[in-house]
């Protein structure tokens, strides 16, 4: 992945182009806070904004994409299939829901959020017939492991083109990366500042004290220069306009290995494995 500013893709496996850097709107309020939260992205520079169904703010993500003034193909849209909406019946209801909310005719990527057993499967082959109407521009998954991903490719057909899985220095999982990689499958994190507890990691900002940035700004240029796009999460302009403000410095591979070895395996959510039990709290 070439990295070189705000404006920089990354090519799908089907050739289309997804900004490697956007903006999550996971518990932004519909309304004013997400419109505002978009708005002061786009004047970023930012070109992908990532929702979901179970998010509650799709409205208000349509209405910043048409109060914008941007040409809507210079938007990349991506959203999610709700744990609750899925199987053959419910998913493609599901789907023309979240486009209807946004008021748009077409969506960049749309994701199963999670991988509900026995339903998951289904899913996937309505998302493959979205794909084929040209409904969706790409479409993938969240929350997966290996053997998820090769559930799919058992079934033949479209293959995921992103995984969007929770990923930050303290959860790497270099092994589902390497088969993504293996598999030309786009890694895509979320949860990348470890809802803010990263920022307190010591190792992370002695790195940032050398290149005069903020230890988020170290954590989102790792990701990038590990292949992985990213979607920080913030409502604040400052923020917002910081978390972009990573393209004029470049960590060396002593310092990414630093980084690399801060892995310990720690979710701020649930395993892909368990998220039943997690949700049925």
């Amino acid at each position: 992945m070439e990295i070189t500013d705000i404006s920089g893709t990354v090519s799908l496996v089907n050739n289309i182009q997804m900004p490697y850097l956007g903006l999550g709107v996971y518990k932004a309020d519909d309304g004013r806070e997400v419109i505002s939260a978009i708005h002061h992205a786009f004047d970023a520079g930012y070109r992908l904004v990532d929702t979901a169904a179970f998010y509650k703010n799709e409205e208000g993500v349509g209405k910043a994409i048409k109060t914008s003034n941007l040409p809507r193909e210079e938007i990349f849209v991506t959203t999610k299939l709700w744990v609750d909406d899925q199987g053959k019946e419910n998913t493609r209801n599901a789907f023309e829901k979240s486009l209807q909310k946004m008021d748009l005719d077409y969506l960049d990527l749309y994701l199963i959020h999670w991988p509900v057993p026995d339903k998951y499967l289904e899913s996937w082959k309505i998302l493959q017939e979205l794909y084929d109407e040209g409904r969706v521009k790409a479409i993938g998954v969240c929350n997966c492991m290996p053997h998820h991903l090769e559930a799919i490719k058992d079934i033949g057909g479209i293959q995921p083109m992103v995984l969007q899985n929770e990923f930050h220095p303290r959860l790497v999982q270099q092994e589902i990366l390497d088969y993504c990689k293996e598999n030309n499958i786009q890694y895509q994190a979320w949860s990348p500042l470890m809802r803010g507890t990263i920022l307190q990691n010591e190792i992370i900002k002695t790195i940032a004290e050398k290149y005069k940035k903020s230890i988020a700004q170290v954590v989102i240029r790792w990701d990038l220069q590990k292949g992985v796009t990213t979607i920080p999460k913030s409502t604040h302009r400052e923020r917002i306009f910081e978390n972009a403000n990573v393209f004029d410095f470049n960590l060396n591979d002593d310092e990414l290995k630093l980084i690399d070895g801060l892995n310990a395996g720690e979710r701020t959510g649930a395993h892909p494995d368990h998220f039943m039990e997690h949700f049925n709290k």
